[in-house]
């Protein structure tokens, strides 16, 4: 699995960062570019992605690996 993808809010537009990467992967004007980005990415390494509203705080997160805790039955 690779690196879970993040967008967040930078320097007044919206960027993808890998988690645990003090830097950011790419830079956006809108949080749709960022989170259409992010999904290609997390596909491709078969991550998640975890989107953060304004304020900073987690508003979606979505899984595009294997489930490590798949439902029973």
């Amino acid at each position: 699995m690779g690196k879970n993808q993040w967008v967040v809010r930078h320097d007044g537009g919206w960027a993808q960062r890998g988690e645990g990467n003090s830097r950011v992967t790419r830079n956006f004007d809108t949080q749709r570019e960022a989170i259409d980005a992010a999904r290609e990415t997390a596909r491709r390494e078969r991550s998640e992605v975890f989107v953060q509203n304004e304020s900073g705080q987690i508003r979606e997160r979505n899984s595009y690996g294997p489930d490590p805790h798949p439902p029973k039955g």
